[in-house]
């Protein structure tokens, strides 16, 4: 039976490949999830580094947003990407396997830790291409919300998980120990992915084609339809708020809350379960409301608050502080994730999927090293709680692109062959003081 059809009778979770899909990224995101704490850690108590330091290799891992974002959209089209994720999964276990291996041999040093931040990163940005482009030819378009659902439920479960256990592996075996689980979660990714049955044949390539050609392609599609610039624009402004928290958070609960790791993992786990139960929610949610009114108010509402990370001080009222504005946060960064994922899925033609996954990655999570540096810089100057304190500002002025586009009249958003609204991007443009050249609003970027 074909898997279109058993997704109509049966839903996503009928189909044996989405579910190897969905194991694999449990795998991976519980790995990743764990060394969201234990790579900082390694930074911080294993060599010793200043606030600014961390920020440098949190904009390590994000740089490569920056540096081969669109290129690597337009090469993804050009590939099948079943076998492509599988190598970016491998490349990010070797690349983790080699911090525990230089800590034993006290070899390990700052720079080992940028350069593998760096590596993984350009994997994780190949990996996150092919996996978004790959999803629909699994999952019928009709299934789409449910399958990201599904997918955001995986990746809510490892965060509320993973970093309780990676601060128990720390507190246990040391930071560079609890590395070895990131290892092998990409490994075991790689073993589920390898199992997949679903045929991919080598997309054609199309006549006088060029890497050029393909990237300005992708741009234009996105650059070309108005409710994928407000959401581009949006989403960038929350991803540099976000990495401001990344860069940040553990300086913060360590130093100034006063957190041990196993404490420091459940504060994050918490925080995380607002995002399970966003992911749990979205579908709903959408339903009711309309996915144009979930992504609006998903942001409009969690956002401000945001304002209690700068407020938590010394001690378990700090933690408990922090940790509810992480999940009230987390919960609206999912429910708007899924529903603006499955919108451009739904909306794109699958031969510029890749492309198109892309543009809005350059575009999205480009600011994510830019709001590294800053974070780092400001913890590094004015201590880490100014630093969260802009964060948080930052979050009030996220919705504006949104509030000023013709998405906040709208209930639901248009489909392929659907109406293109008036378009929003001067006013966008003017809101955010972003040139009108994936991805969410959280305290962990996605999308």
């Amino acid at each position: 039976m074909p898997a279109t059809t058993r997704a109509a009778t049966g839903g996503p979770m009928r189909i044996r490949d989405f579910r190897l899909l969905l194991a694999g990224a449990a795998t991976g995101q519980l790995g990743a999830q764990v060394t969201l704490v234990a790579l900082p850690l390694v930074a911080v108590l294993e060599l010793d580094a200043p606030a600014f330091q961390v920020g440098l290799l949190t904009a390590a891992e994000t740089a490569a947003f920056l540096l081969v974002g669109l290129p690597a959209g337009a090469l993804t089209d050009r590939m099948r990407k079943r076998p492509l994720m599988i190598r970016a999964d491998l490349v990010r276990a070797l690349a983790m396997a080699s911090i525990p291996a230089a800590a034993l041999a006290h070899a390990l040093t700052m720079a080992q830790l940028y350069v593998v931040a760096l590596v993984t990163g350009v994997a994780t940005v190949f990996f996150d291409v092919a996996h978004q482009s790959y999803l629909p030819q699994i999952v019928p378009r009709d299934q789409l919300v449910a399958g990201n659902g599904a997918l955001e439920t995986v990746r809510s479960t490892a965060q509320v998980t993973g970093p309780g256990l990676g601060g128990g592996l720390v507190q246990l075996a040391g930071a560079h120990l609890a590395v070895i689980a990131d290892a092998v979660g990409y490994a075991l990714s790689a073993l589920f992915l390898l199992r997949v049955e679903q045929p991919e044949q080598p997309p054609e390539p199309a006549a006088g084609s060029s890497l050029r050609k393909d990237i300005g392609e992708g741009i234009r599609f996105v650059t070309g339809h108005p409710l994928l610039r407000v959401i581009a624009v949006t989403t960038a402004l929350a991803n540099l708020c976000a990495a401001v928290l990344m860069a940040t958070q553990t300086v913060h609960l360590v130093r100034v809350v006063g957190l041990r790791p196993g404490a420091l993992g459940l504060v994050l786990s918490a925080s995380a379960v607002g995002g399970l139960l966003g992911a749990l929610c979205a579908g709903r949610l959408a339903a009711r409301l309309g996915q144009a009114r979930v992504i609006v108010l998903s942001v409009l509402v969690t956002g401000p608050f945001a304002v209690l990370w700068p407020l938590s001080g010394h001690g378990a009222l700090g933690a408990v502080l922090f940790a509810t504005g992480s999940t009230v946060v987390s919960f609206g960064a999912v429910v708007y994730n899924v529903a603006q994922v499955s919108f451009r899925q739904g909306l794109c033609p699958p031969r510029l999927l890749g492309r198109m996954n892309a543009t809005l990655r350059f575009l999205m999570w480009g600011t994510l090293p830019l709001g590294a540096l800053l974070g780092g810089a400001l913890a590094g100057a004015y201590g880490p709680r100014t630093a969260l304190a802009w964060c948080a500002a930052g979050f009030f002025a996220v919705p504006l692109p949104l509030l000023l586009s013709p998405l906040r009249r709208m209930r639901d958003l248009p489909g392929p062959d659907g109406p293109t609204p008036e378009d929003p991007a001067p006013a966008a443009a003017r809101a955010t003081g972003t040139p009108d050249d994936d991805e969410t609003p959280a305290p962990t970027p996605t999308g």
